[in-house]
């Protein structure tokens, strides 16, 4: 590939952020296995790489298609011309529930940019909804009872 083959850009400016992809990479190892600083930068250009090639295979469709907007479609069809068909269903899967997550974003931010105030009981609940989830995504996904549900528990059980 050219230097120059990244619209104004040289290859050296198209890259992923370091720390994120050292993020991701550790996180689909076992916690015994170790990377080479050398392997993950390759491993980061290997990623770099394929975005450019899916992204040039989609503009390709999309042209075919005499669209200027390249559309989710467009870049599933193109996996498929490149031969990642078996990827696709996992892919469309993943962007559903991006779409879904966004949606469900705007709608909290509308909610609470409406102008129509929440109680200081909603607002406290809604503060604790967050925690949660956050809690859960820096868990992996798996729901630790915090204080103040192990006191509810203890008393409900002691009752």
């Amino acid at each position: 590939m050219d230097p120059m083959d990244i619209v104004g850009k040289s290859k050296e400016d198209a890259s992923l952020p370091k720390a994120t992809m050292t993020k991701i990479i550790k996180e689909m190892l076992p916690a015994d296995v170790r990377v080479a600083r050398d392997a993950q930068d390759l491993l980061i250009e290997c990623c770099v790489e394929f975005i450019n090639l899916i992204s040039s295979e989609s503009n390709e469709v999309c042209n075919k298609e005499d669209k200027r907007t390249i559309a989710p479609e467009h870049v599933l069809k193109a996996l498929q011309v490149l031969g990642f068909g078996e990827y696709v269903e996992e892919v469309y899967a993943a962007y559903e529930q991006h779409k879904y997550e966004t949606m469900q974003d705007s709608q909290r931010s509308v909610k609470m940019n409406s102008g129509a105030e929440m109680t200081e009981e909603e607002a406290a609940a809604e503060q604790q909804r967050m925690f949660a989830e956050a809690r859960a995504r820096m868990n992996g996904g798996v729901s630790v009872p915090q204080p103040e549900q192990l006191e509810t528990q203890q008393s409900s059980l002691q009752s």
